[in-house]
């Protein structure tokens, strides 16, 4: 596959599955949303949904990575070449980017209603209005929208927890045996993907949110630092580091352990 095959099928493959996935955060989280407080199973269920959109639309040109810690693995497995990470690393940041801001621009107009709520502005501690002070809060209202966070926090734990979801994630993946030679998940692939993001988010999910995928938190999270938000709060940068670091982990025990397991 050529680069600029790469480039255009993971950021618009990335782009959709930040649209679709952090689009069901914001249906089920917003204010004047249909879908307001349909809960966890909605959130896992449009996120695996989203998955398998974003790998039949990418599928043909890039392979679908569209997550570097996949993209990592399958280097590490062989099935794509090291000098095509970077490429695959940057495309797959800005179409995550793109999608967090179309889901801004899906629920403009939900957002305003719920970042200018009394309700949800008394429920905010009050310095977390105040995005420029030098110690910034730690996550704003709206924030679970854009990225993740966890309910307990314990960096050691978070990231042990990012490490083992994203391994079974990039596990699954590999053995498929639809990815060498970086041609693809295929269909029956893209579908068994989907599930087991559903799976990873029913069972792995509930203490961090379940990155399992470092542009998925890391591009929203700067559009949630950068977008016109009122009283929109901090964008936890001293949490940012935990689904970067343990999913690229994750994806490395997958693909070593793929290597000496089933090769």
């Amino acid at each position: 596959m050529s680069s600029s095959d790469i480039f255009i099928g993971e950021t618009i493959g990335t782009a959709v599955l930040i649209l679709l996935g952090g689009g069901v955060c914001a249906a089920v989280t917003l204010k004047r949303s249909k879908a307001k407080d349909a809960g966890w199973l909605a959130i896992t269920f449009g996120w695996g949904f989203a998955v398998l959109t974003a790998a039949y639309l990418a599928g043909s040109l890039s392979g679908a990575h569209l997550n570097p810690a996949v993209t990592l693995g399958l280097a590490i497995e062989g099935g794509t070449k090291w000098g095509n990470v970077p490429l695959y690393l940057a495309s797959q940041l800005l179409g995550a980017m793109i999608g967090a801001v179309l889901v801004w621009v899906t629920y403009m107009g939900q957002f305003k209603a719920h970042l200018t709520d009394p309700e949800i502005l008394a429920a905010q501690p009050a310095e977390e209005g105040m995005i420029d002070q030098k110690a910034a809060p730690a996550a704003g209202p709206v924030l679970g929208i854009f990225s993740t966070g966890p309910e307990i926090r314990n960096y050691v734990q978070n990231v042990a927890t990012e490490i083992i979801a994203t391994a079974v994630l990039v596990l699954a993946i590999l053995t498929q045996g639809l990815n060498d030679g970086g041609n693809g998940l295929g269909v029956l692939g893209a579908l068994i993907t989907s599930l087991v993001v559903v799976a990873i988010g029913l069972s792995l999910g509930g203490p961090t949110g379940y990155a399992i995928n470092p542009v998925r938190d890391l591009g929203p999270r700067i559009v949630h630092a950068l977008l016109p938000l009122p009283n929109k709060g901090g964008s936890d940068w001293s949490y940012a580091w935990v689904p970067i670091v343990g999913p690229l982990i994750g994806g490395a025990i997958a693909g070593g352990l793929y290597n000496v397991a089933f090769k």
